[in-house]
């Protein structure tokens, strides 16, 4: 999940170099925290938050399918 994470981000932002993906694992919920270079977080999050909504879909329905849950946390 978490190369997951990165293979979409690092196609999305200009400083692929920046990108780190921290995982985080509770008793019933995983999370990622994703952190991006200052210029690149208007890219990742996207118009009215469409782009980091749609990665979030993506990530939901994986867990999901892997009997998992997690959820994908942007840090600025």
């Amino acid at each position: 999940m978490k190369d997951l994470i990165e293979f979409m981000v690092k196609a999305l932002v200009d400083d692929p170099s920046e990108v780190s993906v921290t995982e985080i694992n509770g008793d019933k919920i995983t999370l990622f925290e994703l952190r991006v270079a200052k210029t690149d977080i208007g890219k990742v999050i996207g118009k009215r938050g469409r782009t980091a909504g749609a990665m979030r879909t993506i990530i939901n329905a994986v867990s999901t399918k892997q009997g998992k849950r997690a959820e994908l946390e942007i840090i600025e």
